[in-house]
């Protein structure tokens, strides 16, 4: 053969492993309005940055004839690229060939990836688009999940790990994107679930569809398992990149820091104004985050989940911080099961990617009842609570309102950790709240009196002038400073960027109590 015959029969081979599954599988593909694979890349990365790696691997199986089959790429696609310039690592499965099953050598073609990332210290991006396992490959496929599940243990907390699913994932599947830190889904078009809906039916009887057992709404708002929800492909993408803007590339760096146009002086007469004056009274904490951070701009994880906490990126005078602020407006900001798990995970990838942490407090307690009592809000409670205790990046805690008992604590106060600690005038620190402590301090007073009520009410109001107030918790120390609202910005920023070159350790062990 001569040199002109084997640079045709490869420009042949390159044109057979972009055509994927053929014409006829790209249109069905477009027309469940999901992108193919290349094409999800290619509006991933920046342009023409994308290289790929391993087109040419085969399938070795011999099985129910599948010796006959051609299956180009092995159902993925994997490879690098750029976005915003820096270095990532992406697979994407196609669904047009073979429905995306995985196999042993589809599996590798991951799996090489992956150490790669892992190598040179980059991202990792899975576009998931696969209707499972490749049954004909039998025990060799569920190694090669076995494979990526232990890959994604090891680059934990080492490199960001990014799932996008866009299509099914199901079984055995599901437990790599599980395994990584944040999960984006595709409304209509991405399901999620252990088992499906044909299976639940014979096993249980329950009639369910598989959007909604294990759909984007689902997952976003019931079981917290994804992170972000988009409308559609393109907008899904466009979220992971925005992401990544937060993000190092690794443990070892710096989170990227951006140029900003806003004031790190800035005033704000609002912040006074959102405090309602009743101490019992809903506000959108989100207002306060826009107020406070470059630009009003923030990007938000788990926003439809366990809701009375919010967990967010921003950033302050162009460095990523990472927001943990509780929501007055749903179950009052309490602190509960979900919400406990979803900041413990947060603030442990903050910790670990070296992005400092801006807690935001207005917390009345945990919130009560045998639901939460049942289901263990003791140990999940206490996720919080190590958590926040673990990180050694910088911590800093701004009070509000209410922060009353445990709840206090598990907000990060100093005990905890807290590296600088603000108040606002408004700001209640207290072991529980004004009515519960008037009616145990003060209860032989209130029940001698000829006028009971007037007599609580006068008490639950002298408890909250002489104790709950941010002045008894700074005159121990609890508390470095009491702030005007107007001049929070200008204070974080001093903060943080006093305690950019804080060093921390703790006793070296191999792991500790609480996995999240």
């Amino acid at each position: 053969m001569s040199i002109d015959d084997k640079i045709e029969d490869l420009l042949r081979r390159r044109e057979m492993v972009l055509e994927g599954g053929g014409l006829d599988k790209v249109e069905k593909q477009h027309q469940k309005g999901k992108l193919t694979a290349r094409e999800r890349i290619y509006k991933l990365l920046d342009e023409d940055s994308f290289v790929e790696i391993d087109a040419y691997v085969e399938h070795r199986c011999i099985d129910f004839g599948m010796e006959k089959q051609r299956i180009p790429g092995e159902g993925v696609v994997t490879g690098y690229g750029t976005i915003d310039g820096r270095l990532v690592y992406v697979y994407a499965q196609d669904f047009t060939v073979l429905g995306g099953s995985l196999g042993e050598y589809h599996a590798k073609k991951i799996t090489k990836i992956m150490d790669m990332a892992l190598k040179m210290g980059a991202p990792l991006i899975g576009l998931n688009d696969s209707g499972g396992a490749r049954i004909q490959e039998g025990v060799d496929a569920l190694s090669g999940y076995g494979n990526i599940f232990f890959r994604n243990t090891l680059a934990s907390g080492v490199i960001p790990q990014i799932s996008v699913i866009m299509g099914p994932s199901a079984g055995g599947a599901v437990y790599s994107p599980a395994l990584t830190d944040f999960i984006f889904m595709v409304d209509k078009t991405s399901q999620m679930f252990i088992t499906g809906p044909q299976v639940i039916k014979a096993v249980t009887g329950e009639d369910v569809s598989a959007e909604e057992l294990g759909g984007s709404i689902t997952h976003s708002t019931k079981s917290g398992v994804a992170h972000f929800r988009a409308e559609n492909d393109e907008e899904c993408l466009e979220m992971v990149r925005k992401l990544l803007s937060y993000l190092p590339s690794n443990n070892l760096e710096d989170p990227p820091q951006m140029v900003t146009d806003d004031d790190i002086n800035r005033l704000s007469d609002r912040l006074v104004e959102i405090i309602p004056d009743s101490p019992n009274k809903p506000y959108d904490m989100k207002e306060v985050i826009s107020e406070v951070v470059d630009e009003g701009v923030y990007f938000e994880s788990q926003s439809m989940y366990a809701q009375n906490i919010i967990t967010a990126f921003a950033r302050l005078n162009g460095r990523t911080v990472g927001i943990i602020a509780n929501q007055p407006k749903v179950l009052a900001g309490c602190l509960d099961i979900n919400a406990s798990d979803k900041a413990s995970r947060f603030i442990r990838f903050c910790d670990a990617f070296n992005i400092p942490l801006l807690n935001i407090v207005d917390v009345p307690g945990f919130l009560p009842g045998t639901n939460q009592e049942y289901g263990g809000i003791i140990r999940h409670g206490a996720k919080m609570l190590y958590a926040y205790s673990e990180a050694t990046v910088p911590k800093v805690t701004l009070i509000v309102r209410k922060a009353y008992g445990g709840a206090y604590l598990a907000m990060c106060s100093k005990d905890l950790g807290a590296d600088f600690v603000l108040a606002w005038p408004t700001a209640e620190i207290a072991v529980m709240g004004p009515d519960g402590a008037a009616n145990i301090v003060f209860k032989n007073e209130i029940k001698s009196s000829d006028d009971p009520v007037a007599k609580r009410n006068e008490k639950i109001n002298e408890y909250r002038e002489n104790f709950a107030n941010p002045y008894r918790a700074a005159a121990r120390g609890y508390v470095d400073d009491v702030v005007l609202p107007q001049e929070t910005r200008p204070r974080l920023i001093s903060a943080f960027d006093m305690l950019m070159s804080k060093r921390e350790s703790r006793p070296s062990k191999k792991h500790g109590n609480f996995p999240v």
